[in-house]
């Protein structure tokens, strides 16, 4: 069965299945094999080193695929300055460019005049009217059951995607608490045109750079296995429950503050957990999906299986 939609056609993908930035490990190798696999893989620029990191990853992605991919710049979380990293995805003619974490208009200003598609991560309406206006191609909505940062309100996918639907025009792509085909037609059933998937890509054996111990936790882990985190500093997050986001919320209840907390929710902290596996010194982002995930397929595998069990429902709905 098809499943064209306008994200497909906006995007040039076989399914409406858009791979999520994923800080730290969202890198060539499963970038690519999402693309390979029919969906939109894309790499995070704000996690490399400087510009020719980013022009680098991109060619390494060209190598493997010659499907369409995206760059993700998570404009709002690094604190650092973009416009280089932006400029080496014009130069390279990436055909895809989201957004996540900040004020888009630059980064939307920046490509206009080129032949780059535009996603912009949102989390409430007023958000995604705005991103509307900017001339955003396509919006990314993500409910509070997503992973990593979120809005500031606890509305869910369910109720905040078709919310969003109705007051825009361009696509919406729904995020949040999908991992399977039945998360896939459930956001198609809102109005969205595609999902997007953090905490599932996670789990494949093309994310490399996951430590092993991250994503058995990912497969142990039930649907109260994550907690939101920096909610004093108003950039919530959702990350795995372990003993070093039980202390942030400790510091957070009785001392908040960006300077007592900077060492405890910082890159380093993140690393230390994702990339060597210590959950006593660092955290990992993870979605309420965790509670859905038991196995670490080849990405071509998961999407297979999704686009399995969205071909199912259809016939059962038909």
């Amino acid at each position: 069965m098809e499943y064209k939609t306008r994200v497909t056609e906006l995007l040039g993908i076989t399914y409406p299945i858009i791979q999520g930035g994923l800080a730290y490990l969202a890198y060539a190798d499963l970038a690519a094999a999402v693309s390979n696999a029919g969906g939109l893989g894309q790499i995070t620029a704000m996690s490399l080193q400087d510009p020719e990191a980013l022009r680098e990853e991109i060619h390494k992605v060209q190598q493997k695929t010659s499907k369409p991919f995206g760059v993700n710049f998570a404009i709002g979380q690094h604190g650092r300055p973009f416009a280089e990293m932006v400029q080496v995805a014009i130069e390279e003619k990436v055909p895809v460019i989201s957004v996540t974490g900040g004020n888009p208009k630059p980064v939307l200003d920046m490509v206009e005049d080129h032949p780059i598609n535009t996603l912009v991560l949102v989390a409430a309406k007023r958000q995604a009217v705005k991103a509307e206006e900017l001339g955003a191609d396509a919006v990314m909505v993500v409910g509070h059951e997503g992973g990593g940062h979120l809005g500031r309100s606890d509305i869910g996918t369910f109720v905040l995607t078709p919310q969003v639907v109705d007051s825009v025009q361009i696509p919406v792509i729904a995020s949040g608490g999908v991992g399977d085909g039945r998360g896939l037609m459930a956001a198609l059933a809102l109005g969205a045109e595609g999902v997007e998937m953090g905490t599932r890509f996670i789990a494949t054996k093309e994310c490399v750079h996951a430590h092993a111990a991250y994503k058995q936790d990912l497969i142990e882990g039930d649907e109260t296995s994550t907690v939101v985190i920096k909610r004093s500093l108003g950039t919530p997050a959702r990350a795995l429950k372990n003993n070093w986001t039980e202390e942030i919320l400790k510091l957070e209840e009785d001392e908040p503050g960006f300077e007592v907390l900077k060492s405890f929710i910082s890159g380093e902290a993140n690393k230390r957990y994702i990339y060597e596996g210590d959950n006593q010194k660092g955290f990992g982002w993870a979605g309420q999906i965790t509670g859905r995930i038991d196995d670490i397929p080849s990405v071509q595998e998961l999407l297979n299986r999704m686009i399995n069990e969205a071909n199912c429902i259809r016939e059962t709905w038909s």
